[in-house]
């Protein structure tokens, strides 16, 4: 991406050097570790995934309710000098994408609050929404209108999972940000009611809600683009950090089955289809995955 920071955005809070906890210290203890149907090996390789997108992949792919514990993880380093560009890179692209919707919202009758991106390490405290710790990965709290994320998973998703690059970071953010609008609106208030009244209809609407997050960060990519931000390959960027959370492809990874009942974010194709569906129309209408 084609960004030229000018210094860091008022809506970081930054707590990358104060005490967390909660952690994964005790991961190799003595007996902490149930992994019910699935081995060693493959209960960590879900572990990792679920510590690098915010989902609980273990129970996903059947493998059981496997709960790790052990003591708490040491207290978070001092910030790290050397990770200066990565949080001025964070701060543009939020920036941008909450500007884009203080811009847009307005018109379609609701004014835009402005979120606050949380960066820590290990685990840092919510403001409604529990203890935030390193197995939650990227997540939005809508009780204090936050995006949390652990600068740990960032590095995880360059290394292992075959979504490197910086659009592939603003896309992750874009995304969370998108859940922060359906807050604003309204969208997730109607799911969660449409849930309680339907539970049978629980994954389905938790997959719309997600995709419709999705073609959000496909809108700002649009509008990135217009910018002259993009560089060749960024698009293939997004689409790789899309596809790289379908449940399709983390079922089949990890279990070599696909069940789709059990779905909470959609296919690798879906995720692909509908941030590619916000990216080329570049407008909110165009993200109404519930009517579809």
């Amino acid at each position: 991406m084609r960004i030229d920071p000018k210094g860091r955005s008022r809506d970081i809070e930054d707590r990358r050097g104060a005490s967390g906890g909660g952690g994964f210290g005790g991961l190799g203890g003595g007996g902490g570790m149930r992994r019910g149907g699935l081995g060693l090996g493959g209960f960590v390789i879900l572990l990792i995934l679920s510590l690098v997108f915010k989902r609980d992949f273990i129970s996903l792919a059947g493998g059981g309710g496997g709960a790790v514990t052990g003591e708490p993880a040491a207290e978070a380093p001092v910030q790290d000098a050397s990770e200066e560009p990565l949080v001025l890179r964070l701060g543009v692209v939020l920036d941008s994408v909450q500007d884009y919707w203080a811009r847009t919202l307005p018109a379609m009758g609701t004014q835009y609050p402005r979120a606050t991106l949380v960066l820590f390490r290990g685990g840092t405290q919510t403001g409604g929404c529990g203890f935030g710790e390193s197995a939650a990965g990227p997540f939005y709290c809508p009780a204090d209108s936050k995006v949390y994320i652990d600068l740990d998973f960032l590095e995880e998703l360059q290394r292992r999972f075959q979504a490197p690059g910086d659009f592939a970071q603003a896309y992750i953010l874009a995304h969370e940000i998108g859940h922060h609008v359906q807050n604003v609106v309204g969208t997730s208030d109607q799911v969660r009611a449409a849930q309680q009244r339907n539970r049978g209809s629980a994954n389905e609407l938790s997959v719309r809600l997600e995709l419709q997050a999705d073609c959000y960060a496909g809108v700002w990519g649009h509008l990135a683009a217009r910018q002259g931000w993009l560089d060749e390959g960024d698009i293939d960027e997004g689409l790789g950090a899309a596809a790289a959370v379908g449940d399709d492809r983390i079922q089949r990874q990890t279990t070599g089955r696909v069940n789709p009942e059990s779905w909470t974010h959609g296919s690798s194709e879906q995720r692909k289809e509908w941030f590619t569906r916000g990216f080329r129309d570049g407008r909110p209408d165009a993200c109404d995955t519930f009517a579809r």
